[in-house]
């Protein structure tokens, strides 16, 4: 028989602050693991959402198959071959019809297999009727890409668990814009002010600089974990963090040339994976090159910051990474995006309204060129927050934490009478 496995912005009064920016709370799917999934479809609409779920970077390591016919379809061909991990099936007979094509199935069906049906019948006695022969969801259709992910991918997350392993990553624009910065002290945020506990991945093995932000000197980081890929597990991992505070630990870089970093495309996915399963929070400190591996880590985060410079080469670079992730994560959110050291004094800039009409979204934070600050940051391996705890940039990487993390409410113009007249009596 089946095995039945689940039921199923920026502060206002900042300096050269963007426009206000709605963010709509993120749902945070679990990727799934190495599976097989097969669906039997009976229409081409249910069809087409199976591929496309199967193209979402969730599903990248699920081999996904798509077969017409449906439930008898699925019988047929399970009589002579062993079942996949995961079976959808699309049914649109009524119920006793569905429940008889079931106990077809579960003739040939292996034990431990899970089936996801998709029907068009809204009955509760049907749902009650699935789940006692051990169907793990059900769909009504029409279904869209992201019920398919969701669905999928709920399978093999515990029902009690909490949602873990939120993976950000930031990348410059272009090189020497302040990606790392803008990360390091994101990070800080997040451990600091939203008490979750962080890792931060230097992945600029050759040239990091977390461990001077940090003030840190581990005698190992995350080069010993990708250079030893069989070695990794949850206790490994544990011994490569070097703690910074009570809720923010680093995987640090080597920054040494003793050896070149070259990396396959897949390089780096047994220690995310590893990081995702026991950790809510991980920040990848991407460095700016354009690889199989920096490619992958971009496509395959929760969420994605680009840190740009207000110049032309920041402008088109950002918009080609904007462009490229977002047909690359149909089914997520868009990439934000934030600027960074603007208002160089002589500097001819170009402007935050510039960015916005280039790139069709407003930047999430515009961060002021204040040198004496981040260079005494800098210099004295500490955060902005510990130079100067109450300066605006430091609400501003807090207010970036909680709109990364998922944590910030959405902010809304007002729509009040009354504003107009608040509005009056500020700029009195």
């Amino acid at each position: 028989m089946i095995k039945h496995a689940q039921q199923t912005a920026i502060a206002d009064d900042a300096p050269l602050a963007p426009a206000q920016v709605e963010v709509a709370p993120e749902e945070h799917i679990a990727p799934a693991p190495r599976v097989s999934v097969q669906a039997f479809c009976e229409s081409v609409e249910t069809a087409a959402a199976v591929q496309s779920a199967g193209e979402d970077r969730r599903l990248v390591k699920a081999h996904v198959k798509i077969q017409m016919g449906g439930a008898t379809a699925a019988v047929e061909a399970y009589r002579t071959s062993p079942t996949p991990n995961v079976i959808i099936l699309e049914a649109e007979a009524r119920g006793d019809d569905i429940l008889h094509k079931l106990d077809q199935l579960a003739e040939v069906c292996d034990a431990g297999t899970r089936v996801i049906v998709v029907g068009r019948v809204n009955d509760v006695t049907l749902y009650r009727e699935l789940t006692k022969r051990g169907v793990s969801d059900y769909l009504m259709s029409p279904i869209g890409t992201l019920d398919i992910v969701r669905s999928v991918c709920g399978l093999f997350t515990a029902p009690e668990a909490k949602a873990v392993g939120r993976i950000i990553a930031v990348v410059g624009a272009k090189g020497g814009v302040g990606a790392s910065t803008v990360a390091h002290n994101i990070a800080w945020a997040i451990g600091r002010d939203l008490s979750l506990d962080t890792v931060v991945a230097d992945l600029d093995l050759a040239f990091g600089t977390a461990g001077l932000d940090y003030n840190q000197d581990p005698p190992q980081g995350i080069a010993d974990a990708v250079f030893s890929p069989d070695r990794i597990d949850t206790a490994f991992v544990d011994r490569l963090l070097s703690k910074c505070t009570d809720h923010l630990s680093l995987l640090a870089a080597p920054a040494t040339l003793e050896r070149v970093y070259d990396f396959g495309a897949e390089s780096f996915d047994s220690i995310l994976d590893t990081l995702r399963s026991s950790i809510p929070c991980v920040i990848l400190d991407v460095p700016h090159i354009w690889s199989g591996w920096a490619k992958r880590l971009l496509v395959s985060a929760d969420d994605i910051l680009v840190v740009a410079g207000p110049d032309l080469a920041n402008l088109r670079n950002a918009k080609n990474l904007v462009d490229l992730l977002r047909a690359a994560r149909p089914n997520d959110h868009k990439p934000y995006y934030c600027l960074n050291q603007v208002g160089v004094p002589k500097r001819p800039e170009i402007t935050p309204a510039d960015f916005a009409k280039a790139l069709e979204d407003q930047p999430l934070a515009v961060i002021p060129f204040e040198p004496q600050l981040f260079g005494t940051a800098a210099n004295n391996g500490q955060m902005i927050a510990e130079v100067s705890a109450n300066h605006k940039t430091t609400d501003m990487f807090r207010q970036l934490a909680q709109v990364l993390t998922g944590r910030a409410e959405a902010k809304r113009k007002s729509n009040s009478l009354l504003a107009p007249l608040l509005g009056m009596m500020k700029r009195k």
